[in-house]
């Protein structure tokens, strides 16, 4: 787990923002790495959230990948305005692509999963002029939402508190 100086103009002055490679949270909850990385693999795009110039929510598709590395990956089209977003204000949640639950068995569900953290734009690789746009995340916080018989199961991982569960009927 790091800390990071790039958000200090988005932070309070005390305050300190702790972040984390994927590769720590699967270390610190391998069935709940494993998890959300179902969820995102239900479907091909993801939902990104984003902040405007003028600080308003922008939500976008876009694909996800959990490489070896230990990394999450978010690869964009040049000049995109979603790149843009993140070079001006990092921010960043990902919603997996959901399914319903199965008709009479909610159980049943996989679930959903949400990453939020902070965009670090990756310097492309020498012969790849394309211009796209390539980020890793650097993770603040993992939740994945299922169903338990009649309760909703909310867990959580924060690299600064670990995992948290909580219930809701």
């Amino acid at each position: 787990m790091t800390t990071t100086s790039r958000l200090k103009s988005w932070i309070p002055n005390d305050s300190v923002l702790v972040v984390a490679r994927w590769s720590d949270v699967a270390a610190a909850d391998p069935d709940l790495a494993a998890h959300v990385r179902r969820c995102f693999a239900v479907r091909k795009h993801a939902t990104l959230a984003t902040l405007r110039r003028d600080g308003s929510p922008r939500i976008s598709g876009t694909e996800v990948s959990f490489d070896d590395d230990g990394n999450v990956y978010l690869g964009m089209m040049e000049g995109s305005r979603k790149a843009l977003d993140l070079r001006r204000d990092p921010r960043l949640a990902l919603h997996c692509p959901t399914e319903d639950a199965p008709e009479g068995d909610p159980s049943a569900w996989l679930g959903d999963a949400k990453i939020a953290g902070v965009g670090v734009e990756i310097t492309p690789p020498p012969g790849s002029e394309d211009g796209s746009h390539r980020f890793s995340v650097d993770v603040t916080e993992v939740v994945v939402t299922t169903v338990a018989g009649d309760l909703l199961v909310i867990r959580s991982w924060h690299p600064d508190r670990g995992v948290e569960i909580r219930e809701r009927h």
